[in-house]
């Protein structure tokens, strides 16, 4: 019985843990704290009564900024509710089918009837909406809806929940790393539970954050950062308990050489000890980060980087061919394409993403040591006389 609560309070939110907020297309990660107020799409409410409940529960805000837990219930179609039209033909869009005033809605907000309930009285008010298609109602209750429901979601942080946020509010940050590029790094990289990773990124702590959590809290994980410290935003966002953390180490890239030299003391040299991976995402030219840190890379382990443009990494496959020490190097560009999956109306989004970056894959191997030839001022060594068999006649 204990074992089941002990699971069940891992399914709840808790005072304290680090969740995402989303409604609709939008996510926003916050850290619950009672009575604090948190903003979301500007509006404001209190996520105290979040406490307890399941991830992936939906809330009703309020008036006064009150969560309430909304009910399941059965959603009536638009179909089997209203009479629909044959088509749209004579339908004029001029602004006068509405009789409710935008002073009526403030008014009915202000008596305090929820979002559904709103769209119900737009719906009842519409000299229109009988007139439409099926698929136009539904379309038009679903506009209605997120407009004017006051519902947010609670969601457990996620690699590919945060890379959707990051994505959709602030690509810059993350170098326009999309999700599913980022779920390819990890595959490349061969990241797993009890792996020694090596992570250099400047996106915001998001690709740190995706290794530690395919590791689960096994292994070592050396982050390499630029500039005076280690960003760790949305590394942080995760919400990790304290395990992972003991599973993080940095180092300053710009010591990398002195490393090299053996310049620095034991404690450093540590990194140099067996790493099985190498992940590279940054806004800086990977070029010579990775021929530095690729020296750091046992034989045979896989290695990984990502650039928003293809030429540097173009540049990247011919330095590591001219130098040898890497096979089955691959560069790949990634392509995503969201689908509307209806009844009788399943094509293509038309919004989808430009491009989700490029990525340069490959594998270590052990370099042969070239044979040195005869120093100058040495004697060549004789050659071996080759013996001719006699036979006397």
């Amino acid at each position: 019985m204990a074992d089941n609560g002990d699971n069940d309070s891992q399914h709840r939110v808790n005072e304290g843990d680090y969740v995402v907020l989303k409604r609709g297309d939008i996510y926003k990660a916050v850290q619950i704290q009672k009575k604090k107020k948190t903003v979301f799409e500007k509006q404001w409410f209190f996520l105290d009564n979040a406490v307890g409940e399941l991830y992936g529960t939906t809330f009703e805000v309020v008036t006064g900024g009150i969560l309430q837990p909304r009910k399941p219930k059965c959603v009536e179609s638009s179909a089997d509710a209203k009479e629909a039209g044959m088509d749209n033909r004579n339908i004029l869009d001029d602004g006068k089918s509405q009789k409710l005033t935008r002073d009526d809605i403030e008014t009915l907000k202000e008596q305090g009837l929820k979002g559904q309930e709103i769209v119900q009285q737009l719906i009842e008010n519409s000299t229109t909406f009988r007139d439409k298609t099926e698929f136009a109602q539904e379309k038009y209750i679903k506009k209605k809806k997120k407009k004017y429901e006051n519902s947010v979601m609670v969601l457990r942080p996620s690699c590919r929940v945060l890379a959707m946020m990051y994505h959709g509010r602030e690509p810059g940050k993350i170098c326009h790393l999309r999700y599913d590029t980022l779920a390819q790094m990890l595959t490349l990289g061969n990241i797993h539970a009890g792996s020694k990773v090596l992570v250099f990124e400047t996106c915001a702590g998001l690709v740190l954050g995706a290794v530690m959590e395919r590791m689960g809290g096994y292994g070592s994980v050396v982050q390499m950062y630029p500039g005076g410290g280690p960003v760790r935003a949305g590394m942080e966002s995760f919400g990790f308990p304290s395990r992972f953390h003991d599973t993080l180490h940095e180092f300053p890239i710009c010591h990398v050489n002195a490393l090299l030299a053996g310049a620095l003391d034991t404690e450093a040299k540590d990194i140099d000890a067996g790493v099985r991976l190498l992940v590279i995402a940054s806004r800086f030219h990977p070029c010579p980060v990775l021929l530095g840190l690729i020296k750091f890379l046992a034989p045979s382990r896989p290695f990984v980087v990502y650039s928003q443009y293809k030429e540097p990494l173009i540049e990247c496959y011919t330095k590591l061919r001219e130098q040898g020490g890497a096979v089955s190097l691959r560069l790949t560009d990634s392509w995503i394409r969201h689908y509307q999956v209806l009844p009788n109306r399943t094509h293509p989004v038309l919004l989808m993403s430009g491009g989700g970056g490029y990525l340069l894959s490959g594998t270590t191997v052990a370099a042969d040591t070239p044979k040195m030839g005869p120093t100058r001022g040495e004697e060549p060594p004789p050659k071996r006389l080759k013996l001719t068999e006699t036979t006397e006649g």
